[in-house]
């Protein structure tokens, strides 16, 4: 049983991968969003390569817990991923995993320029072990 999370935006797409017992997620990639279209069909690739069983979108809410332009387009990715991949996808409430994951490469003293590179998997990463801490049972 493998899961990928997403956090997914405008120019980039962070893709993380659960261990093969949903214990831990990882960052995978970054997917460079450049044609429509070519981002699912990457998305598709790593699904059949891992064997991808469940997968979990990051949803940015407001800070009021409503639902703004980039919330909508989140849950219309969803909603077309679960139609063309035929898997299961699950929103996850992302607010402030961008911040974190930030924080945590500042606290490692990372570059600015890695830290731009690693980014949006590591936001993905944040979404992923956050679903899977509250929604598996162990």
């Amino acid at each position: 049983m493998r899961w990928i999370g997403l956090d997914y935006g405008d120019k980039t797409i962070g893709v993380a991968m659960s261990d093969e017992l949903g214990w831990t997620a990882q960052g995978l990639e970054v997917i460079h969003r450049r044609k429509p279209g070519e981002d699912i069909e990457r998305l598709e690739a790593i699904v059949k390569q891992y064997d991808v069983t469940q997968i979990v979108v990051g949803l940015p809410k407001n800070m009021n817990n409503t639902i703004g332009p980039r919330g909508e387009l989140a849950i219309e990715f969803s909603k077309e991923l679960e139609q063309k991949l035929s898997v299961p996808v699950h929103l996850w409430d992302e607010r402030l995993t961008t911040v974190a994951a930030t924080r945590t490469l500042l606290e490692a003293d990372v570059s600015r320029k890695k830290r731009k590179q690693v980014i949006d998997k590591m936001a993905a990463q944040l979404i992923l072990q956050g679903y899977m801490d509250a929604n598996l049972k162990r």
